[in-house]
């Protein structure tokens, strides 16, 4: 190859450069994930993953239901939510029982929400068959971690990025080989709420942008992006080790998800926690 090639192949509009993208499809497949998990499609948008009257269902259970949310001394603006985060309540190497104790009530809660039934069934479900094999609970310390956390996020969330291996060491019993994030609409806003990927993992240098619990925009300046702007009952899912935001709701309407992490090694069960 000449040196003339190998400068086309760095190019921005190059085959290699612009290999992270996001994709709208029908029917998510195992092919999509594994390409989210090595890195060559930065976010797949799944189209009517359910049905408008399953979202409709949730959002009319929910507003009975008093969301949480994270420590705003931590998060801020808030981000409201049923159901408790690994990154809430890991202390001394640990989750404390604290924990189990909120993913206990966030379960019972959950489980009436879609017609009497749990909604995290019907995404467990359609992500078997699309993976081929089983979901199974992350464990720590042997004891099954909680997934299927439903937030809203009013006012958008800063460039972040989500990394339970390196935020918290030793949490997992087994660290998969790599890990995504699944968000699944129940609600959307008129406008804005779009996902923005970026293909920018962290590294030390990022520190110098670092603005409270997230990045500025110089940290992923010149690097690819993938935008993804889901409609109600959509999914999206993406590598959440890359730096990602989620540009603030506009208009009317709500913008809530359920959400989770896949830890992802190959052949075999995915893992799932939040």
């Amino acid at each position: 190859m000449t040196a003339l090639a190998l400068e086309d192949a760095s190019a921005n509009n190059s085959p290699i450069f612009t290999l992270f993208d996001s994709e709208t499809v029908d029917e998510l497949t195992r092919d999509h994930i594994l390409r989210l998990a090595v890195g060559v499609l930065g976010a797949v948008r799944i189209k009517g993953f359910s049905s408008p009257v399953d979202c409709e269902d949730v959002m009319r259970s929910l507003a009975t239901c008093e969301l949480g949310g994270y420590d705003e001394a931590l998060i801020f603006p808030r981000i409201a939510k049923l159901g408790p985060a690994a990154y809430d309540f890991y202390g001394d190497y640990g989750l404390g029982e604290r924990y189990w104790e909120h993913a206990e009530q966030s379960v019972a809660t959950r489980s009436t929400l879609l017609r009497g039934g749990d909604p995290m069934d019907v995404a467990k479900q359609r992500l078997r068959s699309a993976w081929g094999d089983d979901l199974i609970p992350a464990t720590s310390g042997g004891r099954e971690l909680f997934s299927g956390m439903i937030r809203e996020i009013a006012s958008g969330a800063k460039i972040h990025f989500d990394e339970i291996v390196r935020e918290f060491p030793g949490v997992l019993d087994e660290p998969p080989a790599s890990f995504l994030t699944f968000n699944w609409y129940l609600s959307m806003p008129d406008g804005g709420g779009e996902t923005r990927v970026h293909r920018h993992r962290w590294q030390p240098s990022d520190e110098q942008y670092r603005d409270g619990y997230g990045y500025t925009e110089e940290a992923v300046e010149g690097e690819p992006v993938a935008v993804v702007e889901p409609e109600a009952g959509d999914a999206v899912i993406f590598d959440s080790r890359n730096f990602h935001a989620v540009e603030p709701p506009r208009g009317e309407g709500r913008r809530v998800s359920l959400s989770f992490f896949l830890g992802v090694t190959g052949r075999g069960p995915l893992a799932i926690w939040s």
